[in-house]
């Protein structure tokens, strides 16, 4: 060492070092298209109710037990076009889904529907 303090390199905490770097506006683009796509990556999609369905490893039949309602009852569900709210978060709680939403984006911003508040109270 040679005593001379132009010589030593400076310390430089990572987090800072990270801000700066995310403060280019390239790096910082590049980051933020990586964070989308492993969002993508994490989500299924489904197109019908009996891909939820199949997505939980459960038949009708197990489904229909869950509801109470015979196995006829989920099949028609799971064809339609158009529901209640509160059957829809009942057939997905019994698909063994946790949170059901409904996410819309407007504005560019993600907007969530929480559809446990349709779900009628269950009795003890």
């Amino acid at each position: 060492m040679t005593g001379n303090e132009s010589d030593r390199t400076t310390f430089v905490r990572g987090n800072k070092r990270l801000d700066d770097l995310l403060a280019r506006p390239d790096i910082a683009a590049g980051v933020a298209e990586v964070e989308a796509e492993a969002r993508e990556l994490d989500r299924v999609y489904a197109e019908n109710l009996a891909m939820i369905r199949r997505a939980g490893d459960l038949t009708q039949v197990e489904v229909a037990e869950k509801l109470g309602v015979g196995q006829a009852v989920v099949s028609r569900l799971e064809r339609r076009n158009d529901m209640l709210l509160s059957t829809l978060a009942d057939y997905l709680h019994a698909t063994g889904a946790e949170h059901p939403r409904i996410v819309a984006v407007l504005n560019g911003m993600e907007v969530e529907l929480d559809l446990d508040q349709f779900r009628a109270p269950r009795s003890a």
